[in-house]
């Protein structure tokens, strides 16, 4: 398992800045519907380790299907920065858009196969 590391990100625009604490060791390759058509690649945070630095008045509220996950993005650019949702056991989890962290290199991320079109 690599370190836990504090990265900075945000939306294209800058207008919303977030801080969180993660070790990227699990970041999604998801074929559901919204992932695969925003290019979306994920991380999974408890709360405490995801905090919004900036950007709360712009950010507008994206729900679907179940309406289970609150998929965060940015009124100006259009970006989904991160999503609230819970676990199937009811823990609360903030979903961040890896793309979003400043400097990420995708390439040299290990992504993990998720299979959301069947869920």
């Amino acid at each position: 398992m690599q370190d836990e590391k504090t990265y900075t990100g945000g939306c294209h625009c800058g207008q919303v800045r977030f801080e969180c604490t993660t070790d990227l060791a699990m970041v999604t390759a998801c074929n559901c519907s919204i992932c695969t058509k925003k290019g979306l690649h994920i991380t999974f945070l408890a709360p405490q380790s995801f905090q919004l630095r900036a950007g709360e008045d712009n950010l507008r509220e994206y729900l679907f299907n179940r309406q289970m996950i609150r998929h965060q993005l940015c009124i100006d650019c259009g970006v989904e920065v991160f999503a609230r949702g819970k676990k199937p056991d009811g823990t609360e989890v903030v979903a961040l858009n890896v793309s979003c962290i400043d400097g990420i290199e995708l390439s040299r991320l290990t992504l993990t196969p998720v299979d959301g079109r069947s869920l």
